[in-house]
């Protein structure tokens, strides 16, 4: 009996594991070795449509860019840490965007302060708090905007400082896994589908559900021996199986380049607003050092809701 139970066990996991290898199917495809569940194959997915569509992708932008166009509550938390990860400052508020006559403002219906967040002039202190208060504080008024993503480009080309940081932040935040020009050291090393990048990762395709919503899996995590060579370590995004919109990603950069480096985890929930596609849920948790620059440890998470 002693002997038995070992055995049992083992002859149970290997069949489970042979079982697995059965029904999962393996593809090729340039570079790219991509497992495919049993309920994929079963479903018979044109893999190469289904990753040059994901490849394509614009819903994700979309759904930021229909924020442009539209009344929303947000609410804001950021947070920045010491090296124990306590709270050093904070900022924690209520917004109201109000969109009228084609223009868009925001309102602040409360706020609460913690530590050295703001400067003497209400300026952000920390870097991380600018960079979001850029992409989802409006000050003054907006005009003139609207929601369409197509023939638009994030480019850095004649900008410097704080502007350019932007646009490079929003073509990571945006576009993982696109090409980024204008980032030393790492411009090369983002284009996660491209066949000279994508012999780094594992792939898998597989479906289920995500909060009601009957989804195609898609994650792309970096093999061990290859840590080194990327910036996207590990990105997995759930897409709509009839619309192929985008309706959550969760996505991990990383790199380290002696002058700079960065450690970055972020999730985006989508909802869905009559026909726009929106976020309604954004973390992000960095670590970053950039050269002259103090090392910050901020954590933020925007909730989106009442939109209108």
């Amino acid at each position: 009996m002693k002997y038995f139970m070992p055995v049992f066990f083992c002859l149970l996991f290997c069949k489970q594991s042979f079982a697995q290898e059965l029904h999962d199917s393996i593809l090729t495809l340039g570079t790219k070795t991509i497992t495919l569940s049993e309920v994929v194959v079963n479903n018979k997915l044109n893999v190469p449509v289904f990753i040059n569509r994901i490849k394509n992708d614009t819903s994700f932008y979309k759904a930021f860019r229909n924020l442009h166009i539209l009344d929303f509550t947000a609410i804001n938390d950021i947070r920045m840490n010491d090296a124990d990860g306590k709270i050093k400052a904070g900022l924690h508020s209520t917004t109201k965007q109000i969109r009228s006559n084609k223009c868009r403002t925001m309102q602040t219906l409360e706020e609460m302060v913690t530590g050295d967040i703001y400067d003497e002039n209400r300026a952000f202190n920390y870097y991380t708090a600018k960079m979001y208060a850029s992409l989802f504080f409006t000050v003054d008024s907006v005009c003139g905007e609207d929601n369409i993503v197509t023939g638009r480009a994030f480019n850095t080309a004649g900008k410097t400082g704080m502007e350019k940081n932007k646009e490079q932040l929003k073509m990571l935040f945006f576009n993982p896994g696109k090409r980024i020009n204008g980032l030393p050291f790492i411009s090369n090393k983002t284009a996660i589908y491209d066949d000279e990048m994508a012999d780094k990762y594992d792939m898998h395709i597989d479906i289920n559900m995500y909060k009601n919503t009957s989804c195609y899996i898609f994650s792309q995590k970096v093999k061990p021996e290859n840590k080194t060579d990327v910036v996207v370590d590990e990105m997995t995004t759930w897409f709509n199986d009839q619309t192929y919109e985008v309706v959550a990603r969760n996505y991990s950069l990383s790199y380290s380049a002696g002058v700079y480096d960065f450690n970055v985890q972020m999730e985006v929930v989508m909802t869905k607003f009559g026909n726009y596609l929106v976020p309604s849920l954004i973390r992000y948790i960095g670590n970053w050092k950039a050269i002259f620059k103090p090392r910050e440890r901020g954590v933020f998470t925007a909730t989106l809701f009442d939109f209108k």
